[in-house]
């Protein structure tokens, strides 16, 4: 996606004065979609009736890049936070939201701590919410091609510790052997179009993940009391094949939440809306609409075999 400026684009100043980047598109109710720009082209489609705001998270993107180590401390839980001074900027009440992978933790964390604050979440491909649970192998997809797609990535590690390499070429080179393992159907990895290498923050993300992000994130482990006060509605959508973020950890969020109900998308990955588009486009429409959409389940069990048959797509 193309990093143009728009007439919508700005930046939002959090209380420690760090900066971040958003855009606005569309007319109507607003929703959210914290480190969303790499959904923006093909989200975008909802701005007939709503206004999305697209942002960077902290340290993201264009948002500003930090360098302040006290700014970045708190990792995920600092994420959550921003999104309340987001929403307060933006005057929300009660806020929409939609949220991929690991950011699906951070509205996690947002509904424990600011439950008032929401009306509607989707999470698509959410990171599991407690990072130590190991999955039984049908809820994973840990395949060869993850497996293969591993090596290569630690075989680029060596080299971008070389001096000769240009940041930007090891970013694409890291993103063209990362794509296979975010789709079941490998003619669909050139569709992943989310490495915004030509950004530093993004070309630097590892390190910032390593150091901040994952440890904050393992250090947390959510219990269905947590989220006892977080009655709003969440939509839950996730691929069965996805090798980034564990199906079972979608339905263990399924289980966390006291109003929610997982999408469960057979013959998907970590993108569920590229390789299902109508299934998972209609189910979007019809949740922010106000209504659960038909293939949406109630789960009762961690395990899909101890439940009735399904009829997603």
């Amino acid at each position: 996606m193309a990093h143009a400026i728009h007439p919508s684009d700005g930046y939002i100043t959090m209380p420690d004065g760090v900066r971040l980047f958003y855009r606005k598109t569309g007319s109507g109710p607003q929703v959210l979609l914290p480190n969303g720009f790499h959904l923006f082209d093909d989200f975008q489609r909802f701005a007939a009736r709503r206004t999305l705001i697209f942002y960077d998270v902290r340290n993201r993107g264009q948002s500003d890049s930090v360098t302040d180590p006290s700014k970045l401390a708190n990792g995920i839980l600092q994420d959550a936070d921003d999104l309340d001074a987001v929403r307060r900027h933006f005057e929300i009440t009660r806020l929409d939201a939609i949220a991929h992978s690991y950011i699906g933790v951070m509205l996690g964390l947002y509904a424990k701590k600011y439950p008032s604050h929401l009306s509607r979440m989707i999470l698509l491909g959410p990171m599991q919410p407690n990072a130590a649970t190991q999955y039984p192998a049908h809820l994973t997809n840990a395949d060869s091609t993850l497996a293969e797609v591993l090596s290569r990535l630690a075989e680029l590690q060596k080299q971008r510790s070389s001096p000769d390499q240009d940041p930007r070429e090891a970013c694409e080179k890291f993103w063209s052997a990362l794509r296979p393992i975010y789709v079941a159907n490998p003619v669909d990895a050139g569709k992943i179009k989310w490495s915004r290498c030509d950004l530093p923050n993004e070309r630097n993300f590892m390190k910032y993940w390593i150091g901040s992000i994952l440890p904050s994130i393992q250090r947390l482990h959510f219990s269905p009391a947590d989220l006892a006060n977080a009655k709003a509605p969440v939509l839950i959508v996730h691929g069965v094949k996805d090798r980034s973020s564990p199906y079972g950890g979608g339905r263990d969020w399924a289980l966390l939440f006291p109003n929610a109900r997982l999408l469960t998308v057979e013959n998907a990955a970590h993108a569920p809306w590229i390789e299902a588009p109508d299934l998972v486009f209609s189910s979007i429409q019809t949740f922010l609409d106000g209504h659960w959409p038909d293939a949406a389940r109630t789960i009762t069990s961690l395990d899909p075999r101890d439940e009735p048959a399904r009829i997603n797509g």
